[in-house]
């Protein structure tokens, strides 16, 4: 199938639709890309019905329950995982401190792990802090610049040895929009006993995430990106959840998912999360919930390869861009870091955001990738993005706005 671009965008709000005053270019970040009405919709549903805590006896609490584990159902039917491997959280960074903070408990002096230098800082400094704390040495697997930003995952092996207790590394670059086979990365990781932490934030809205086939231990998203709100999704294998001990309150489940979440969670954006997903599946055909979403995300995939080739050849015959990252469509998102020589990063991006382009500059948290690039000085890069909501016209006015810087 085929992704509908007019009536998909015909289910985002009208504020999103109007001509002239909106950006023609959305990043997968926030202020970047928008939610659907049927989000909106579910979160304000709740709040005007009026909710509960976990657990009592009365209807607003039932009903909070079976909001809960629909959200679980529906993040698990997203992740290919059972809806008690999904645990919620304020965002990704909040719930990957607190699954390093447990797992720093069962490390000791001699211990390794394995970081990436193309991740987000969110999947390296909680890791980073943990490892300084216990004595645990850290392990830096490169990428190549040379080679379109690839990570160099024929390496990891040479870092791997019996005490390397995790390799933590990303789906893929929110910089570059590298992405990485971590079904790879996990087998080598697994061979010496180590576990696994998927960052999968950046690929989320782009690619069909799936647990079960690539055996990773954790994996972790946000639900702004896949057009939900603000809310943390992490998946745990069952057996590592049980296991591993949780910083909880005395009183909170002693059993996961319920002793991952710390304190009240945002019920509203369950709801919002649940309907992000739902919305997703609508793009695509099929019996199930995980077959519709399967179907939407190769739909979306193919789809958004028109919008990053399209892009490409455009910056490929301006001589004064540069691209950091894979030269064509294969094997990247349509997120896309540049230089435009002879114009600051900051610059770039006000003067696109002047005429309704919305672009970041600077590092966007991915504070390794920027120092490998060696920019990290320099004001770091601009970089664009593209959703499935984009169109081709789009990408000709970001095109046609660059060539005027």
């Amino acid at each position: 199938m085929t992704i509908d671009v007019d009536a998909t965008r015909a289910q985002f709000p009208a504020l999103l639709r109007t001509v002239g005053d909106r950006p023609a270019a959305y990043l997968d970040g926030p202020g970047g890309t928008q939610v659907p009405d049927r989000v909106i919709e579910a979160i304000g549903g709740f709040l005007r019905a009026g909710g509960s805590n976990l657990g009592g006896p009365f209807v607003t609490s039932r009903e909070t329950d079976a909001l809960t584990e629909s959200a679980r159902g529906a993040v698990g039917a997203l992740f290919n995982a059972s809806p008690d491997e999904i645990a919620f959280g304020q965002n990704m960074t909040s719930l990957t401190f607190a699954v390093s903070r447990a797992l720093a408990a069962t490390w000791e002096p001699g211990d390794n792990i394995v970081l990436t230098r193309l991740d987000h800082d969110g999947n390296v400094w909680p890791w980073v802090r943990a490892a300084q704390e216990t004595g645990a040495e850290v392990r830096w697997l490169d990428f190549d610049p040379d080679t379109g930003c690839r990570l160099q995952a024929e390496a990891l092996s040479s870092l791997l040895d019996g005490r390397t207790r995790l390799v933590a590394f990303t789906h893929a670059s929110n910089a570059v929009g590298t992405i990485v086979d971590i079904g790879s990365v996990v087998e080598d990781a697994h061979s010496s006993g180590a576990l696994t932490y998927v960052d999968a934030v950046h690929y989320s809205p782009h690619g069909l995430v799936d647990v079960a086939a690539t055996g990773t231990d954790f994996l972790v998203a946000s639900a702004y990106k896949f057009f939900g709100p603000h809310t943390g999704c992490l998946y745990g294998r069952s057996e590592v959840l049980h296991e591993l001990d949780a910083y909880k309150l005395r009183p909170a489940p002693n059993k996961p998912p319920g002793k991952w979440e710390t304190g009240t969670q945002s019920f509203e954006s369950l709801a919002g999360v649940a309907a992000a997903i739902d919305y997703l599946a609508s793009l695509g055909e099929g019996e199930t919930l995980r077959g519709r979403l399967v179907s939407s995300m190769t739909a979306i995939g193919e789809y958004e390869r028109t919008l990053s080739e399209r892009f490409l050849d455009g910056i490929n015959a301006m001589d004064r861009v540069t691209l950091y990252g894979g030269p064509t469509a294969e094997g990247r998102t349509p997120t896309f870091a540049l230089d435009v020589g002879g114009v600051p990063p900051a610059e770039v991006s006000r003067r696109l955001g002047d005429q309704g382009i919305f672009v970041w500059s600077g590092d966007y948290y991915a504070v390794e990738v920027m120092r490998r690039l060696g920019v990290a000085d320099e004001g770091g890069l601009v970089r664009i993005g593209f959703v499935h909501y984009n169109t081709v016209d789009e990408v000709d006015r970001v095109l046609e706005a660059l060539a005027g810087l």
